[in-house]
Formats: structure tokens, C-alpha cells, sequence
């Protein structure tokens, strides 16, 4: 073997040797931003979600294994507006990850970069469970989800430079079969224009924005206040004079109140997955919208 043969052997060795650079560490507060990070980032992302659909968004606890997830995230994605305020300072403050600091590019709070339903003019905790900043609960609009994904392929790229060509391209792919869902979406939708409905919290606004739908009023005498037999029995009266279609409540939430009124009311109660992962057909955010649509509608003949 000739001599000089032998250290580009060892190059060769050396360049092999070398890993790839790993996945950018994704980690979304909620379930439908880990959905859309993985639309957008493909295999140059591992994201993970630190919500479950069958979970109030509101009271999650901080535990050492989410702690130690947060601590090796590159970028944490979250809806921000008070959604997590409960619990998401401590994993902040517990993980000493500062890259993803407040203010920092890894951090990326998107509820501020939609329109935002529920502003209060003023803020009183008697009221319940009111967020200063607006309604948060803005993944329930696909038009918003549009909005959300411009700026997570852009903070992608940013955060991850070699891979922002990537990203970008998926984006655009994305983007084009979002839009043409949407269009199907809205036409599927129209039966819905107009229709009266019950909710269990103030979660579903979004959607009923999106749809056209209106309020006829809420399980909760005020959010966040679990439902008295005394409000109930106030809502029932309220339907005899001023009927509703149907009565919605999300994946997490306890069906008992909505199945009391809706057997005395004779109106349907829907359950929505609410999120990616509210139930098995809800699988991702194409998904999530298909079965929220079908629910919807069949209740509604």
C-alpha cells in the first residue's frame, strides 16, 4: 500500500466519523404548536409538546421531568396571553435554560401576532378567571394557525441558519395545502352561520368567531368557577325562552354539567378535541379541524 494512500484513509475515517448536527429541540407549550413545528421543521426538528389535549392549559404542574425537558429546549414555543402563567415561570426560572428567556430567540410567543378576541376594558378577579391580554385560547381559528406558522418558519431559520431554505420550502408547502383546507373548511362550514350555542368555559371563541357562531350563554357562572346546580337550573329556564343548538365543551373538560342540561334541554352536547390530540381522529392540525367541522355540523341537523 502506498504510503500517502494512508492518510487519506484516516480523513476519510475522520469526515465519516463526524455526527450530524442534531435536530433543532422544540418544546411548545401546547400540543398544536409541537404539531405545527413539526409541519414546518420535518426531521430538522424534534418537537414535543408540554400539554396533553386531555389537560387544562391553565393548571399544569411543573415537574422534574418537564423541567429537564425545558432545560435542553433550543426553542419553546407558547401562546403566552396569561395561558400559562400558572405554571410556566417556574419552569423558566427551574431550567436555567436562558436561551429561551423572555425576550430572547428562543422564545417565541405567538398570541400577540393574532387578533385577539375578549380584551377586557378592565381587569377584576372577582370576574373569575379573566386574562388581561385577551382571550388566549387563538388555536381554535385556522386563519390564526396561518398566522403562526409565517413566524415560525422565519424563527426557525433564524435559530437554525443552514437549515433556513429548508424550512422556508416546507413552509410554502404547508401554506398551500392549509389555505386550500381552509377554502374546503369554509364552504363545509355555512350550516353553522348564525347558530346559537352553550359553552362550558370561554374557550371556544375563537371558533365560533372563525364559523359565525354566537353565544347563548356558559356552564361556568364566571371562568374558571366550576358550574352551580343553581347557574344550571338559571340556564335551562334561559333556553325555554331562548333556545341554543347545541352545548360544546373541550376533550379536557368534566362532562357532567353539559350532560345534565343537555338531557333536560334536549340540545346535543359536543365534545371537541379542542387541540391536536382531543381524541383519536384529531391526530394533527388538519385533522384537528376535519373532526371539529364533522362534530360541529352533525350537530347541528
Amino acid at each position: 500500500m502506498r504510503n500517502d494512500f494512508i492518510p487519506l484513509v484516516s480523513v476519510l475515517i475522520a469526515l465519516t466519523a463526524v455526527p450530524a448536527k442534531a435536530a433543532l429541540n422544540v418544546l411548545a407549550c401546547e400540543p398544536e404548536w409541537a404539531s405545527l413545528a413539526n409541519e414546518i421543521g420535518g426531521d430538522r426538528v424534534k418537537a414535543s409538546s408540554a400539554t396533553t389535549a386531555l389537560q387544562d392549559p391553565h393548571r399544569i404542574e411543573a415537574r422534574p421531568s418537564l423541567i429537564a425537558r425545558t432545560r435542553n429546549a433550543d426553542l419553546l414555543i407558547c401562546t403566552g396571553l396569561e395561558l400559562e402563567v400558572g405554571w410556566l415561570p417556574v419552569l423558566l426560572q427551574q431550567s436555567g435554560n436562558s436561551k429561551i428567556a423572555q425576550g430572547q430567540a428562543g422564545n417565541l410567543e405567538v398570541g400577540n401576532l393574532v387578533q385577539r378576541l375578549d380584551i377586557p376594558t378592565r381587569v377584576d378577579r372577582s370576574e373569575g378567571d379573566v386574562h388581561a391580554e385577551g382571550n388566549p385560547h387563538i388555536q381554535q381559528d385556522p386563519r390564526n394557525i396561518a398566522v403562526v406558522a409565517t413566524a415560525l418558519a422565519k424563527r426557525l431559520g433564524e435559530l437554525d441558519p443552514a437549515n433556513a431554505v429548508f424550512y422556508q420550502t416546507r413552509y410554502k408547502d404547508f401554506s398551500v395545502r392549509w389555505n386550500t383546507a381552509m377554502q374546503k373548511w369554509d364552504k363545509q362550514a355555512a350550516p353553522l352561520k348564525g347558530l346559537a350555542v352553550i359553552e362550558h368555559h370561554k374557550n371556544m371563541e375563537y371558533v365560533m368567531h372563525w364559523l359565525g357562531m354566537r353565544q347563548a350563554g356558559t356552564l361556568e357562572p364566571k371562568p374558571g368557577v366550576d358550574p352551580s346546580a343553581a347557574h344550571l337550573s338559571q340556564l335551562l329556564s334561559q333556553l325555554q325562552q331562548q333556545p341554543a343548538k347545541m352545548i360544546l365543551r373541550a376533550a379536557y373538560q368534566d362532562g357532567r354539567a353539559s350532560q345534565w342540561l343537555s338531557e333536560r334541554a334536549h340540545i346535543p352536547a359536543v365534545v371537541l378535541p379542542f387541540t391536536v390530540g382531543g381524541n383519536d381522529k384529531a391526530t394533527d392540525l388538519f385533522s384537528l379541524f376535519e373532526d371539529t367541522l364533522q362534530r360541529l355540523l352533525e350537530a347541528a341537523k
